[in-house]
């Protein structure tokens, strides 16, 4: 199984908007943000849709194997560390931070997992460069 954190497993694009949105999240939001998954292989993805219904937890995705824009190097997640500890609440105090986050993704070219319809994910950045997922599971190439 494999859920990387290594930027230099994403799509160059992607790479770049991501290392754009760390440096704009520090100057304007002094925080630092730790990647906590970049690609993620089909197994990987099957292991977490398996949490909150085959395997006990709370569900954390929606997404079945080939169905997760981490399935083809054009997402990431975050977590932010202020003042040298990670933020993991998404809501309450912290909730205006991870809106701060998610603006500033979105100033960068991404689309933000907070604006999900159906169980947001505020720390989920994507680009999917205009491609669905049936096109990318089709073999259509990313540019």
């Amino acid at each position: 199984m494999i859920t990387s954190r290594k930027l230099e497993d994403l799509h160059p694009t992607v790479r770049e908007k991501a290392l754009k949105m760390e440096k704009r999240c520090e100057a304007e939001l002094g925080i630092d943000l730790v990647f906590t998954a970049t690609y993620r292989d089909d197994e990987s993805q099957d292991a977490l849709y398996a949490i909150g219904r085959t395997v006990k937890g709370a569900k954390v995705t929606n997404a079945k194997a080939g169905y997760s824009y981490h399935n083809f190097r054009l997402a990431f997640d975050v977590v932010a560390v202020r003042h040298g500890k990670p933020v993991w609440n998404t809501s309450g105090e912290d909730g205006k931070l991870w809106q701060d986050i998610g603006r500033i993704g979105k100033e960068c070219g991404l689309e933000w997992g907070g604006d999900f319809k159906t169980l947001k994910d505020l720390p989920h950045f994507q680009d999917s460069k205009g491609l669905t997922l049936a096109q990318l599971r089709n073999g259509e190439m990313v540019a």
